[in-house]
């Protein structure tokens, strides 16, 4: 089953890498920066790629799932 816990938005993300860029051209040493993580995460199952491995995905997971590709 093909699934994945993947950052809410990338546009959060770019924003992310592009603050610790202008930090570091400003000067500030990358090993001063601190580790910056994803606060939310989004929940993907893809049932084509369960169905060609031969899983079944209850419909349980499927519900709580933010994405089901199909």
């Amino acid at each position: 089953m093909s699934r994945g816990l993947r950052p809410v938005t990338w546009v959060t993300t770019a924003g992310a890498s592009q603050n610790y860029v202008g930090r570091i051209l400003n000067g500030e040493k990358p090993a001063d920066l601190p580790v910056q993580q994803p606060t939310r995460f989004e929940m993907v199952l893809n049932l084509k790629t369960a169905k060609a491995i031969g899983l079944n995905v209850p419909l349980t997971l499927q519900a709580s799932a933010d994405e089901v590709i199909e």
